[in-house]
């Protein structure tokens, strides 16, 4: 593969890439047409190699295929479509585009914005016969080197200030590689995609890994918990990939619907983006009697860097599978020092999908890029053959008094118990002791519990110093946008910050 628009001209041109829920697919030929197309009308516009675009676009067939048609000849900036105008607007001037699609049709508040910054707006009709024919003037579009940016994503800034994200054709493409590899994709596999379009995960894994491999791709509006099975009964994927809280959401109505999951054409489930618990994944390899894969990634990559293989490969519950991409190593905290297998520490990776820096931030940098390595961030432990299992986030740690509390591991313990369907430990701030140990408990449908009964529960399998001391029950965790739990600042959102 050359670069990103090769991967559309494959050698059976009418087959379906960009599947919609109801009506025609748009087919590889079709896909190959209006990436040229979209190259020619961005060229009209701009010559700048550099140019942005900006895209904010619900989730969607129309969605996926403007990320795909524009990201060979330009840097793609997909945004949410639910910010606010402050969010918008700070974005924006962030990223300082040169334009921003929107769907035709929407109101979006980012066309107020755009206009009071001067920046061009340009609606995309997805009823038109080549929706990305928006140039008055024609102008052959310009293959881009592969290391040319394709792609700017935000780091979600649950700490600090947003960093930006550029990822190249070459990030791109190695990564939707090593995804379609992992996965064994083929011409026969179709995706039902959940993950929003404005996320990595839902980019490059549903999306670019399968028109990689030449396979179908079903472009849902997101994801609803009430509407999967019955998406899964008239789309008949071979398989999807989604967060630990999507998966729990759909185990919550899996007792409804178990004869469509029973008769689902599933060949395996994919979890990535956050660890998810070992009683989650057996729970729907039980439901749906098919094998999950857990991933582990994130935006620095493009999406994977380690993986469970599919069967007959051995798969470890409780971890992410071994690198799968680039290469992955633990280090100490403090240094680019490799440490033994089963010595827990930092996360280090570098490979060709891993991006060579942040934009505008040398700060973070020089920080975060040491020898030719990222530092991911992430605390954990690989053990002889090379699997990883992620044991926390360096800055989710809690330090209770010097005593140091990885939230996963008391995750684990928590849903254990007969009576709780999910749970999430996080970070309270204490006068004395620095921080102490919160957590959220969901019930399942129909059971009851107390607080005092987990924390004797919790009690009975943790050393003392582990077991939380607030703990809420609720009805669901509070989740970011892309649906991941962020247990950073959920002391503040629940009002708890004052504790002591």
């Amino acid at each position: 593969m050359n670069d990103l628009v090769s991967i559309f001209d494959h050698e059976e041109p009418s087959h379906p890439a960009i599947e919609q829920l109801t009506g025609d697919p748009v087919d590889y030929g079709q896909l190959l047409e209006y990436a040229y197309q979209c190259g020619s009308s961005l060229r009209a516009l701009s010559e700048s190699a550099t140019l942005r675009v900006a895209v904010v676009m619900p989730n969607g067939p129309l969605m996926a295929t403007t990320f795909l048609c524009c990201a060979p000849w330009c840097a793609v900036a997909p945004l949410n479509p639910t910010y606010t105008v402050e969010e918008f607007e700070f974005y924006l001037l962030d990223l300082t585009p040169d334009l921003v699609l929107v769907q035709e049709g929407e109101q979006s508040p980012v066309l107020d914005v755009a206009k009071r910054l001067n920046i061009a707006t340009q609606a995309i009709a997805a009823q038109n016969e080549n929706p990305f024919d928006f140039a008055t003037s024609r102008s052959s579009p310009v293959r881009r080197d592969l290391d040319a940016t394709a792609l700017i994503l935000h780091t979600s800034g649950t700490t600090s200030r947003p960093k930006m994200v550029p990822l190249s054709q070459r990030n791109l493409i190695a990564s939707a590689r090593n995804i379609a590899t992992t996965l064994k994709l083929t011409v026969s596999d179709r995706c039902l995609n959940v993950m929003p379009l404005f996320h990595i995960h839902g980019l490059i894994a549903p999306i670019l890994a399968s028109i990689y491999a030449g396979a179908s791709v079903v472009c849902t509006p997101g994801f609803d918990a009430l509407r999967f099975f019955g998406w899964l009964d008239s789309v008949r994927p071979t398989w999807f990939s989604a967060v630990p809280t999507m998966h729990q959401a759909i185990l919550s109505r899996s007792s409804r619907n178990k004869e469509i999951a029973r008769q689902s054409q599933l060949r395996f489930i994919r979890s990535s983006s956050a660890s998810l618990p070992p009683q989650v994944l057996h729970k729907l390899e039980e439901t749906f009697a098919t094998c999950v894969v857990e991933a582990y990634a994130m935006t620095e990559a493009a999406h994977q860097m380690c993986s469970n293989p599919l069967p007959p490969q051995e798969r470890k519950p409780g971890t992410v599978g071994p690198q799968a991409g680039p290469d992955v190593r633990i280090a100490a905290v403090d240094s680019i020092r490799f440490l033994d297998a089963n010595e827990e520490g930092e996360v280090v990776i570098r490979g060709e999908n891993v991006t060579s820096g942040y934009i505008n931030n040398e700060e973070a940098n020089s920080k975060d890029f040491q020898e030719g390595w990222f530092r991911t961030g992430d605390l954990g432990v690989m053990d002889e053959e090379g699997y990883l299992k992620i044991t926390g986030r360096l800055k989710e740690i809690i330090n209770r008094g010097g005593e140091k509390i990885a939230p996963l591991e008391v995750d684990e313990i928590l849903l254990d118990h007969d009576a709780v369907e999910q749970a999430c430990v996080f970070a309270i701030p204490h006068d004395v002791l620095g921080e102490d140990v919160g957590a959220i408990v969901v019930l399942k449908e129909g059971s009851t519990a107390t607080v005092q009964e987990i924390r004797t529960f919790a009690r009975e399998r943790l050393s003392a110093f582990k077991v939380p001391r607030t703990i809420l029950f609720l009805d669901e965790i509070p989740k970011g946008a892309t649906g991941k739990v962020q247990r950073i600042g959920m002391a503040e959102r629940l009002g708890l910050a004052g504790e002591s």
